[in-house]
């Protein structure tokens, strides 16, 4: 079985792929889609994928798209190590917390709106540095207090799960731009402790074939 990754050294969302793909102990081979280049919207690309986002997953003759799609099929389809909790309501929880990144902050953030913030709208960079804090930071308060009710050294429990997957490459982020971290020390032990895993290490921005 060839697993083969279509996503781009900083791109978060390819980010915690990697991270996922890394924790379950897969092999996959990695191609490059440079999003400052626009190749992403490259016609082969798009006959993969029509929406002309990253990442994309092509495995057994199938393709998928959107990461948190691909992370819980990674997860059905690999089930050791789990990434889930054992319980229907912890799973719920996990699934929560990794949304609040997933679905209330990195969408916000990624590089489209950016762009149109700064094309469409006319913000400055400064206006543009103000938008990305408030929403990692309306995010990260939440998570703070849920990683302070549910954390055990991870982002939930005691194992990386789909939370850490999540996190580690919004914090990335986060520093990237500047944004304060001061007022979430638990979620930045959690962060620490998960990027001490050769997995998190691996799967960094800086580690990747296609990195400046």
């Amino acid at each position: 079985m060839e697993i083969v990754l279509y996503g781009y050294w900083r791109s978060g969302t390819s980010y915690r792929t990697r991270i996922a793909l890394n924790l379950k102990g897969l092999s996959y081979r990695q191609t490059t889609l440079d999003l400052r280049a626009g190749a992403q919207n490259s016609p082969e690309y798009k006959a993969l994928n029509p929406q002309g986002l990253l990442p994309a997953l092509e495995v057994d003759g199938a393709t998928l798209t959107q990461s948190p799609a691909i992370l819980e099929w990674l997860e059905e389809r690999f089930p050791e190590p789990p990434l889930l909790p054992k319980t229907m309501d912890e799973r719920a929880i996990v699934r929560a917390m990794a949304a609040t990144i997933g679905c209330d902050i990195h969408p916000l953030n990624n590089l489209r709106v950016l762009k149109a913030l700064k094309g469409s709208l006319g913000a400055s960079q400064e206006q543009v540095n103000s938008w990305i804090a408030r929403w990692i930071g309306d995010g990260f308060a939440a998570l703070e207090q849920a990683i302070a009710r549910h954390g055990q050294g991870f982002a939930y429990g005691d194992a990386p799960t789909l939370v850490d997957c999540y996190l580690v490459p919004q914090v990335y982020s986060a520093e990237r731009f500047g944004v304060d971290l001061s007022p979430y020390p638990k979620l930045m032990e959690a962060a620490s402790l998960a990027r001490s895993l050769p997995a998190f290490a691996a799967a960094h921005p800086d580690n990747q074939p296609d990195a400046d």
